[in-house]
């Protein structure tokens, strides 16, 4: 992958959008870079280095460090092929770069050698979530989580909790996760905070989730996830200005898809079209210019705004063909139904509700697409599921929930 904070300087300033903080992050990257262990010709010395920069570019938000770490993980494995160390630091970069039947296949060669072993059995556990196999990925995490009850296996634990609609259980796990997370990494810190208040979120608990973001936001007064968090409570408020500088904040210090559209929605909800084009030409760029490896959030944006709407179907049904869990089949419905193929986009959705997941945007779809194929009773049960589950789970289609309904009743 390409190191695209460059390109990116130059986007942001065709567009006319402040890129201070922006720079400021990248000269943290670069004073963080040059922190990596001084090379000898050992296997361990470029492991160190690898799992610096993968610190570093969890810290920073910039991307390209992980192809540095990588970089560094082939000359280990060519100066040590059977290294262990290395092959987990590998499993763990196929995770970073969504190459998951790669990290599936190594992490179980690793497992064999090492059944012991805690880290191996949650990169088994990611990567069989992220290909939908859910059964290997709960025996997976119970696993991790007997052998090491640690910070990484109750968020692995909370996640899959949540997957199968356990609320409650999830921010149990992750609330555990926030106590005994290393004091001295911030980012983990911050990092279980930020999940703890998405999940939150996910049910409506929004105070909760304000406090849980605050609390992320005081042990890691920068991070982007964070401020991310608390833009999405104001925006939710009603307090647009200080949502959009949270936002604004965030997406300077990393530009993730996430973040440029959620600020291109407020821009689209505050009637300020032109900002809000400009945030999702900008997001075409990152996952279509810079070599980004997940294109689903793109093909949502595309459906939810009535564009490129072949394009959107495409990239999901691309996705979908070898990546088999319900978040993607969630965007194949849509995509599907934006399309005009009902019955197929009901399959579709189907399939992405098969865990009983509580996430209102599955809702949401799954009422849309029953509302256009005559199904009244199940439309209205879904899209009220959908409000009542959060209510603020995207600032545009929530009125398409709303409208609708007024229809069906």
């Amino acid at each position: 992958m390409k190191n695209y904070i460059p390109i990116f300087f130059a986007f942001i300033l065709s567009l006319n959008l402040s890129c201070s903080s922006l720079q400021n992050a990248a000269s943290e990257t670069v004073i963080a870079s040059k922190k990596v262990a001084k090379l000898d010709d050992s296997a361990t010395s470029y492991n160190k280095n690898a799992a610096e920069f993968i610190r570093n570019a969890r810290i920073s938000g910039d991307f390209s460090l992980n192809t540095n770490a990588e970089n560094s993980i082939k000359k280990a494995l060519e100066l040590d092929p059977e290294n262990f160390d290395s092959k987990k630091l590998q499993a763990s970069l196929h995770l970073t770069f969504h190459r998951f039947e790669e990290a599936l296949k190594l992490g179980t060669q690793l497992q064999k050698e090492a059944p012991g072993d805690s880290f191996i059995y949650g990169v088994l556990t990611d990567a069989n979530v992220e290909l939908g196999n859910y059964d290997a990925a709960v025996s997976n995490v119970q696993k991790m989580v007997d052998l090491k009850p640690n910070m990484s296996s109750y968020t692995r634990v909370a996640h899959v909790r949540s997957l199968h609609g356990d609320a409650e259980g999830a921010i149990e796990s992750f609330t555990t996760a926030t106590k005994i997370a290393d004091p001295a990494d911030i980012e983990a810190q911050a990092w279980c905070f930020v999940n703890l208040g998405n999940e939150q979120t996910k049910i409506g608990k929004y105070a909760e989730a304000e406090k849980s973001y605050e609390s992320a936001l005081k042990i890691f007064p920068s991070y982007p996830a964070g401020m991310v968090g608390k833009a999405q409570i104001l925006a939710h408020q009603g307090n647009y200005e200080n949502a959009i500088a949270f936002y604004v904040n965030a997406q300077n210090k990393t530009p993730l898809i996430e973040t440029v559209i959620e600020l291109g929605n407020l821009y689209a909800k505050t009637n300020d079209i032109e900002k809000a084009k400009q945030q999702y030409q900008l997001a075409e760029i990152i996952e279509q210019k810079l070599g980004n490896t997940d294109q689903r959030r793109l093909a949502l944006l595309w459906a939810d705004n009535d564009e490129k709407l072949t394009e959107a179907l495409e990239i999901a049904t691309k996705e979908h063909s070898f990546r088999r869990d319900i978040f993607t089949a969630d965007i194949l419905a849509w995509c599907l139904y934006k399309n005009g193929k009902f019955d197929e986009a009901k399959t579709a959705i189907t399939e992405a509700m098969r865990l009983k997941t509580k996430d209102a945007r599955i809702f949401y779809h799954a009422g849309m697409i029953e509302k256009k194929l005559g199904n009244s009773k199940e439309a209205k049960r879904f899209l009220t599921l959908a409000l009542e589950t959060n209510p603020a789970f995207d600032l545009l289609q929530i009125g398409n929930v709303k409208d609708a309904l007024k229809e069906l009743n």
